[in-house]
């Protein structure tokens, strides 16, 4: 058992039957009223977001869990299939389960949450930045770089991502996963 003193972001807890991740959380005190702690959470086995207040010192349910590395094969109609990289198991998990499903690659490393009570994965995350190359992008106009002008361009897995006019196809680029925009060009 833990209490809110114990909270921390990033912390899974169980409320009302579903678990939920700690986003962000404060401690709001009063004068004459006993403080109060409350918190952001995202539905980890939901999509809902909800807010949270509990009076200081009352029992929260955190989940224990556990990261683990994973590599992803392939995509089928049964979802995404990830094998573990140290005992070769596999699992699949449905797209919603995924940060940001559009950048994987087969082969390419991901982190996974797996809830220690069920042994089931909670979510896959991608690296903050991954490196892909561009396979269709436009051709940029000479002389049009004095504003900060992008333009779409598709990436190996068939995702569309916003770069500068001076990117080219063929070239590599690097792309933050949590916010799908172009970081910087990456010489090979």
């Amino acid at each position: 058992m833990a209490n809110t003193s114990d909270i921390t972001r990033g912390m899974i807890i169980k409320l009302d039957g579903s678990l939920y991740k700690i986003v962000e959380f404060g401690e709001n005190k009063t004068a004459r009223a006993a403080a109060k702690v409350w918190a952001k959470l995202k539905g980890v086995d939901n999509n809902r977001s909800v807010e949270q207040t509990w009076n200081s010192g009352e029992t929260i349910y955190p989940v224990r869990v556990e990261r683990k590395e994973f590599q992803f094969l392939y995509k089928d109609d049964t979802g995404y299939n990830f094998m573990n990289n140290e005992t070769f198991e596999q699992i699949t998990v449905q797209e919603n389960v995924i940060d940001a499903p559009q950048f994987l690659v087969e082969g390419g490393g991901v982190s996974a949450l797996i809830n220690t009570e069920t042994e089931l994965p909670m979510s896959v995350e991608l690296p903050d930045k991954i490196v892909m190359k561009v396979t269709y992008s436009e051709p940029g106009m000479k002389g049009d770089t004095a504003t900060r002008t992008l333009k779409p361009a598709t990436v190996e897995t068939g995702a569309t991502v916003m770069v500068p006019l001076f990117v080219n196809e063929g070239e590599t680029i690097r792309i933050n996963t949590k916010t799908g925009e172009y970081v910087e060009r990456v010489k090979e």
